[in-house]
Order: structure tokens, then sequence, then C-alpha cells
């Protein structure tokens, strides 16, 4: 089985939805969405979901008339394993790049590092890093990016956010690559909260952060009238708002790395959508 996985995804396109599929997870991506993002023929994508699938690196389920897929990171843990305890022989040295995730790998003490994405940073990753940021102060030090920021912030973003008492005056769109040089901060924590911004190839992420994936709709593209629209913004602040606290009464000091992970994912997995006070 591990070289059967090792040969599928030793092919190019294979491996492109495999790592899609792996960053939105604990998302179930429809099958048309892979395709599109990825600019694969539908009958292609299929051949290549089909064979994921037999190798037990995906898994595949049925909602309406979509058939939708989500990653098994088991899976790549396993791929992992083997190549350290086999191929490097368990040795360091061989293999610098591998870092077993042990269950003695515990997070360092506060404040810790937290890193909210999405496309525009207008909206959707600006409402988390200020609820974060003002829910618990002493614990985290927060940051938010866009993958392609907007030149300015959503009005209806920061109308939303003064109305629940927070101070918007340090605000302002930036770019990811802000957070990726040599004297940017070192993150604990990354977190995408828009499905555009989890879909793109980005490098990885230095000091191994945990990530996670929470994407929530974006409210800027809700039409209607003023009342409709300032509502798909109540929406969106409150379902990130309810995952946050989630992320926040974790026992962060002490999780390992394993434990703290598997919450994050369950947390992006839960049906937490709400429109917080």
């Amino acid at each position: 089985m591990i070289l059967d996985r090792l040969s599928l995804l030793s092919h190019p396109h294979r491996l492109a939805v495999f790592r899609l599929l792996m960053r939105r997870y604990p998302d179930a991506v429809p099958a048309g969405e892979i395709a599109v993002i990825l600019d694969l023929k539908s009958s292609t994508a299929s051949v290549y979901l089909s064979a994921l699938c037999d190798a037990a690196l995906i898994t595949r389920h049925r909602q309406g008339t979509s058939l939708r897929y989500r990653a098994q990171p088991a899976a790549a843990g396993t791929l992992i394993e083997f190549l350290f305890t086999d191929c490097c022989r368990g040795r360091p040295d061989l293999c610098p790049g591998v870092i077993p995730m042990t269950g003695d790998d515990c997070m360092p003490r506060p404040p810790r590092n937290v890193l909210f994405i999405c496309t525009g940073n207008s909206a959707r990753s600006i409402f988390a890093e200020s609820i974060l940021r003002d829910l618990d102060p002493g614990r985290f030090k927060v940051f938010s990016a866009g993958t392609h920021p907007a030149s300015t912030l959503n009005p209806l973003a920061l109308e939303m956010l003064e109305a629940k008492g927070h101070d918007t005056s340090s605000l302002r769109a930036k770019h990811i690559a802000e957070y990726q040089g040599s004297d940017a901060p070192c993150m604990d924590f990354v977190f995408t909260v828009c499905d555009r911004a989890a879909n793109e190839d980005c490098p990885a992420w230095d000091g191994q952060p945990i990530s996670g994936h929470w994407g929530v709709p974006d409210p800027a593209k809700a039409t209607g009238t003023l009342a409709e629209r300032r509502l798909a913004f109540q929406q969106a602040y409150g379902a990130l708002r309810n995952r946050i606290e989630a992320f926040a009464a974790l026992p962060i000091d002490t999780h390992d790395r394993i434990a703290l992970q598997s919450a994050v994912d369950g947390i992006g997995a839960s049906d937490l959508e709400g429109t917080s006070a």
C-alpha cells in the first residue's frame, strides 16, 4: 500500500489534487470545484480522484447530487513515518526536514503568534484578528493578512467591528508576504478563513505552525438591501467568533501538538454558525 501511494503521488496532477484537499481539510470539496481550481477536465479530475480514493488517501461521499472529497491526513502521516523510519532509518541527521510530532512536543509558552489569512484581508480575517486580539490579549499576539489584499478595508466590516466595541484604528489590509520574511514573527498557529486563500499553493510556514481551515462565506459578496448585506457580515462575524472562542478555550498549555492539531481540525469541521451579539 505504501508503494502504491508513493507511486500515485509521483504524478504531478494527482499530487496537486491531494495537496489541495489537504489545504482545504476538514472541508469535503465537490469534484467540480476541484476541477475548476486545478484547471482540469471533469473526466480527468474524476480519474485522479478515483485513484486517490482507491489508495485510501482521500474519502468520498455523496451530498445531494454532488460527490465530495476529503483528504485523509492519517494517510499522509503514514507516508512520512515510512520515509523517516525506513528510508532515513529514523535518523534526523539524514532527513533533517522531517520532524516527527511526538507526544512530548508541546507548544511554547504565551503569547502565541496567530495569523488569520483570507484573500482580501478586508473583512473575514480582519474580524478574526479583532476578535481574538480582544478576547485574550495575554495569551495571543494576533495578525491577519491577505493573499491578494484590498486597498482599503470593507466599510461594512469596520461598521460591524465598531458596533461590537472593537478598536479599528490600527487595522489595515496587509499582504501575506509581510509575515514570510526573515524578520517576521514565527507563527504558532495559521488559519485560513476563506476557501480561495486555502486553495492557493503557498510556501510552507517556517517553524511548522499548527494550521487550520475555517472557511466562512464572503459577506462582501452578499447582495440585496443594506439590511440584508449587514446581516451577511453579522453571520460571518458570529461564525468566526464561535470558532475563535472554542479555540481560545483549548488547554494549549497542556496539550501536545498532535492533540492541538486534532482539536483545531475539529473546530473547523463543526457547524458553529451563529449571529453572535
